[in-house]
């Protein structure tokens, strides 16, 4: 892969965006390599847990407009035909597709956000879990200052997040917020002191979610995410639906039993 690393250990896998350019801006090939890396990672049965995070000083600078832009001239040349807009909306939607892929992944997603999270970068953590930075975390839903309404998923699930009032001000506005106004408006769960105690977080959540039985962890996943576009009876009835298919399993029968027996449970996803 050119624009990400993967690495598992213990089931838990670190996702880090890496490419070549400085602030890991996004070129290219990251769309492709992200839809590959989480379909990947949801068939994987060794990984029940995912964190996602920059290499090096920031997560990412969003776009690379350098690497991405004869790309994007090849596809027009300047006669506005029909097939040229076709063959740009093909290429926005095999973006969206990547960053798709991170939310539809059964395994959940721990966003670890240090430095700077510009443009593509806020699309990519809005589709993640949750989310933990440090102080030092800056961010910002820059598109509309290059002329670009954000097409790769924020304005569709920031306000599933934060609400539809701020994120129509960051998008409308392109400015730039903290961690402690990320926090405030609840992009951020939690926010540490530097990158080490950011990463030792997001492994320590990662492990504590890999404990638990990993098919109930998913169904959770797969719940709330049906349940967002759907009335409150519509989601009692999604889950209870889910439960009574998939809600008899060997780690349930391990649960009844370490409860009786005082131990912590050993939960082997069967």
């Amino acid at each position: 892969m050119q624009e990400l690393t993967l690495e598992v250990s213990d089931h838990v896998a670190v996702v880090s965006l890496a490419g070549p350019a400085r602030g890991n801006a996004l070129g290219p090939d990251v769309w492709g390599e992200l839809a590959a890396t989480f379909h990947e990672l949801d068939r994987r049965e060794d990984v029940r847990a995912v964190i996602l995070r920059g290499r090096g000083e920031q997560f990412t600078y969003g776009l690379d407009l350098q690497r991405n832009a004869p790309l994007f001239m090849g596809l027009s040349q300047g006669e506005n035909l029909a097939s040229e807009r076709m063959a740009l909306k093909r290429l926005v939607l095999e973006w969206q597709a990547g960053i798709t892929a991170i939310e539809t992944c059964s395994k959940p997603v721990i966003a670890a956000i240090d430095g700077w999270c510009i443009g593509g970068g806020i699309d990519i953590v809005a589709a993640a879990d949750w989310r933990l930075s440090t102080a030092e975390a800056r961010f910002s839903l820059r598109e509309v200052k290059i002329a670009i309404t954000a097409d790769l998923g924020a304005l569709q699930r920031l306000p599933h997040i934060i609400g539809q009032a701020s994120t129509r001000r960051l998008a409308m506005t392109g400015k730039d917020f903290t961690a402690t106004e990320a926090h405030a408006m609840g992009l951020v769960d939690s926010v540490y002191l530097d990158s080490e105690s950011l990463f030792e977080a997001a492994m320590a959540e990662a492990i504590e979610v890999a404990k638990n039985p990993p098919f109930v962890v998913q169904s959770i996943k797969q719940v709330l995410n049906a349940g967002r576009d759907m009335t409150v009876q519509q989601g009692l009835d999604y889950v209870a639906t889910w439960n009574s298919a998939y809600l008899e399993s060997n780690d349930l029968k391990e649960a009844i039993l370490a409860y009786m027996e005082r131990r912590e449970p050993t939960f082997k996803g069967n």
